[in-house]
């Protein structure tokens, strides 16, 4: 609960900068227009978003009959988390990862690479899945694709402020529409990364609890996370906007500071699942 009150707050700040944006450029016209437009294009990604993972990632769709075993893993476990079976797929990769996508349990997808089912243990793969469906029980996919829309449209806004000034003094002129153009994208990406790191700590809460194994899960976050950086995953470094996605973030970057990480500490993350566990 205390997760989802801060995803709620974070959301409704993005909303709030988002609209003080629209009214800097246009007033009151351009406040509701700021808004009808991040409207738009989120019910545009709500319906197109898992769609557009799955290809960029080049993900290939898996049947029972193709992998029974993972499959009837999958079901399993979804039967576990009283929700659908959602689509399985394989992404042809050696690093070892995995993500969720969807708009909602029933149009939900897991998805897990080749690497993943070659390193980890029958446990560890479980607790993996079982974090995937924690993030689509708890319509996860959808919460990022809105606040990457949000944000999206904020470093739009922000654009548009160093051409226009602003409205009169409200924008500050140039020095308004520059500051602007710096700082509002920026703010939204550190609540955007807040939000995904908020919501990786629920589905690890989550997650153990559907599988029954937290310490299997921390085995998995810990063997991901130190083999993750040894392989390249090239869908995913060619399109980094998915990274937040991902269990374990994909990309071969130098580690970030704790405020811009998409993820949480692989370290912090553990040991709450060791805390689960006693």
């Amino acid at each position: 609960m205390t997760g989802n009150i801060r995803t709620f707050i974070l959301m409704a700040a993005m909303t709030a900068l988002l609209m003080i944006l629209g009214q800097m450029i246009g007033g009151t016209g351009g406040m509701v227009f700021a808004l009808v437009f991040a409207g738009a294009t989120n019910l545009w990604a709500w319906w197109n978003s898992d769609k557009a993972m799955l290809r960029q990632q080049n993900a290939v769709p898996v049947t029972r009959a193709q992998a029974p075993q993972l499959y009837d893993m999958v079901q399993r476990l979804a039967q576990r988390a009283q929700m659908p079976m959602p689509a399985l797929y394989i992404l042809q990769t050696e690093q070892p990862n995995a993500f969720a996508t969807g708009r909602d349990p029933q149009n939900g997808a897991v998805a897990v690479t080749q690497g993943l089912l070659g390193a980890l243990s029958h446990d560890e793969i479980e607790g993996v899945i079982a974090h995937e469906l924690a993030h689509i029980r708890n319509r996860d996919t959808l919460t990022m694709t809105v606040t990457a829309t949000l944000a999206g449209a904020i470093a739009m806004l922000g654009n548009m402020m160093l051409f226009t000034g602003g409205r009169g003094d409200r924008g500050g002129g140039m020095i308004g529409g520059i500051l602007a153009m710096v700082l509002a994208p920026l703010a939204a990406g550190l609540v955007q990364m807040a939000i995904s790191r908020t919501r990786e700590y629920e589905a690890d809460r989550l997650g153990a609890q559907i599988c029954g194994k937290p310490l299997a899960l921390a085995s998995a976050l810990a063997r991901i996370s130190n083999m993750a950086g040894r392989t390249v995953n090239i869908p995913a470094e060619k399109n980094p906007a998915a990274a937040s996605m991902y269990i374990i973030n994909p990309l071969h970057a130098l580690r970030a500071d704790r405020l811009f990480a998409t993820h949480p500490p692989t370290e912090e993350r553990i040991a709450r699942l060791q805390a689960m566990a006693r």
